[in-house]
């Protein structure tokens, strides 16, 4: 038929078509197809090598740096750490000589020392235990409950992931701080005043805001896949309803109650921007102090704390996965529980006091989930005399007239916006690449999935010092030293945490595409990558658009690899300006965090317009 059709086209143009330039077409054709067969094998390979070059050396780096001092490979650094009571609390003391029943002894006594990794994993425990008991309560109204906006009110739980936290940290100085909304409240009711900055609750509280709705997402996901009838079979044998939701319903939640428990201790026991803007140095956590080694040129030390914070995260994760295979209690979900009206259908005194628990959850709800971002909007049109737009007037001015070691707020913006860009162009690619090389069937797909996934297991401060010491600190290759500017820098981190959550978003789509379309379409003769350019990306590109507006939204509010590769440098961001307003004047951080929310929120918008209500994560 191709054939024919060039024959026509060569009759129309008064050419007659010759052996030769037969030849030359099937030549050309013959070439463009086995272009089109390896063009995905290219692709994965391109991929592989970006994530080699920006993700997987600068960590290895990091390693590196920890166990190679002054060109000698030694394990001092770790050591010098795992037996430094500043680091490890009493517990150190075992490596220092001291006997276990001293040890113990000094671990039960009131005035014990926790050192910065006890603290760290103390506050993540607090920091879990709340997170799972605000995500509970949303969970079981949300899969239980129907009423007007539960669809919507349930795909917020997704917000978190894209709402920057040094700006949700500002929220909660709006709120908390001393002469925050919640003082403002407790004035007017007669009530003393409370200050919760730079103190342990309001660290755990901020981090409840993140933390809660992923439990919630994830065990209401788990409790709408339970099977009614086998609910119902257990009523049927004489079950009451607890016995019932004991024996048949709880079993199904744990796996996923854990697993949000364990990604809350994991996210919270890496914590930095949060404890950073509302704890200080005085709360310093593993993250922070990391933070703090390299910006004292302490890059060994950083790096091997670092790699102690990295090893136990991931001892975590494993340990629950172990737990994950052997305890998840599998249910087809035939039929999913009906759901029952939020308004009770009758006066009886338990329906009565359910929904009175359902208020006063609702009460708590608000003050931490949305009381912070409204505060911050009040503040940032809030002055001594009232409505006021002089804090976006102090942007502005900023602007004109600062000098160039201080912040402006427009190249901030700027910047965000170029490396949001810049890293959306290298994430959202990958991120499709690498959705459709864990969606094929092969042997070791697994375990591609689970190192192209890595970057969500590594912190950005470990991402940041690896690129800082990797690349842009050079390379000597061949007696020439080879180095990026600190703005590729950036945009390489940004493009590393951001490609994940294009793959979460198009991997379940390309799962779910009929495979005998593809089929249909590798019968007529087209390649691998032209089946899925022409057929399953089609099909899929609200999910791949919903991926662009994460990895977007993602890559604007990044601060933890930007705040280390920006440090004595032009090129800060949104994140990084509120971070250094914050330590002088409430009022600009609060107006900056408006203009990044704003941002934020236009990126994420495309995701409701065109992404659809369900998009993988």
């Amino acid at each position: 038929m191709a054939d024919a059709i060039d024959g026509a086209t060569d009759g129309d143009d008064g050419v007659r078509a010759t052996p030769t330039g037969d030849r030359a077409r099937r030549d050309s054709r013959s070439l463009r197809g086995r272009i089109e067969r390896r063009a995905l094998v290219a692709l994965a390979a391109a991929t592989v090598g970006l994530l080699l070059v920006v993700f997987y050396y600068p960590v290895a780096t990091v390693f590196v740096d920890s166990v190679l001092v002054e060109g000698r490979l030694t394990a001092r650094v770790f050591l010098d750490i795992l037996s430094d009571p500043f680091y490890f609390g009493e517990p150190a003391r075992l490596l220092a000589g001291d006997s276990v029943a001293s040890v113990v002894e000094s671990v039960l006594s009131p005035d014990r020392r926790l050192g910065i990794v006890g603290f760290t994993a103390y506050q993540a425990a607090l920091s879990t235990v709340v997170s799972v008991a605000l995500g509970l309560p949303a969970a079981y109204l949300l899969a239980r409950f129907e009423f007007p906006g539960r669809r919507t009110l349930r795909s917020l739980t997704i917000l978190p992931f894209v709402l920057p936290s040094i700006m949700v940290a500002v929220g909660f100085v709006a709120t908390f701080g001393q002469n925050g909304t919640l003082n403002a409240v407790l004035g007017a009711l007669g009530l003393g005043p409370v200050n919760l900055l730079f103190t342990l609750e309001a660290v755990v509280i901020a981090h409840a805001f993140y933390n809660a709705p992923l439990v919630a997402r994830v065990t209401t996901a788990a409790w709408e896949s339970v099977d009614a009838s086998a609910v119902e079979t257990a009523r049927s044998l004489g079950a009451s309803p607890w016995r019932a939701f004991r024996d048949v319903v709880a079993p199904q939640l744990v796996p996923s109650v854990l697993m949000g428990a364990a990604l809350t201790f994991v996210f919270t026991f890496s914590t930095f921007p949060i404890v950073l803007a509302l704890g200080g140095f005085q709360l310093a956590t593993v993250e922070v102090f990391v933070y703090r080694l390299i910006r004292d040129l302490e890059y060994a030390e950083a790096a091997a704390l670092a790699l102690i914070e990295l090893g136990i995260s991931l001892g975590l994760l494993y340990a629950y996965l172990r737990y994950e295979t052997r305890h998840t209690v599998r249910s087809r979900g035939i039929r999913p529980l009906p759901r029952r009206p939020l308004v009770p259908p009758s006066l009886s005194a338990r329906e009565l006091l359910l929904r009175a628990g359902l208020a006063g959850y609702a009460v708590v709800a608000l003050a931490v989930f949305v009381a912070p971002i409204a505060s911050m909007l009040l503040a940032s049109l809030s002055g001594p005399e009232g409505l006021t737009f002089a804090h976006y007037r102090f942007l502005v001015e900023r602007q004109a007239t600062g000098t160039s070691f201080q912040v402006r707020p427009w190249d901030a913006v700027r910047n965000s916006l170029l490396f949001g860009v810049a890293s959306l162009a290298v994430a959202l690619p990958m991120g499709v690449v690498v959705a459709v090389l864990t969606t094929r069937d092969y042997r070791g797909r697994k375990l591609v999935d689970a190192v192209a996934m890595a970057p969500l297991a590594v912190s950005g401060i470990v991402v940041g010092l690896g690129l800082l010491r990797g690349l842009v600190f050079g390379v000597e290759v061949g007696g020439t030293r080879l180095a990026v500017g600190g703005a590729v820098a950036i945009v390489a981190a940004h493009a590393v945490a951001g490609y994940p959550f294009v793959v979460r978003t198009v991997a379940p789509g390309l799962d779910g595409v009929d495979r005998t379309l593809v089929e249909s379409a590798r019968a007529l003769g087209a390649p691998r990558v032209r089946a899925l350019v022409d057929v399953e990306l089609p099909l899929v590109w609200p999910a791949v658009v919903a991926g662009a507006a994460f990895a977007f939204a993602i890559s604007i509010g990044e601060f933890s690899a930007t705040v280390v590769l920006a440090s004595g440098t032009s090129q800060f961001t949104m994140p990084v300006a509120i971070e250094r307003f914050i330590g002088r004047r409430l009022g600009p951080a609060t107006a900056m965090g408006v203009v990044l929310l704003v941002v934020t929120s236009v990126s994420f918008l495309l995701i409701d317009r065109l992404g659809g209500d369900d998009v993988g994560f």
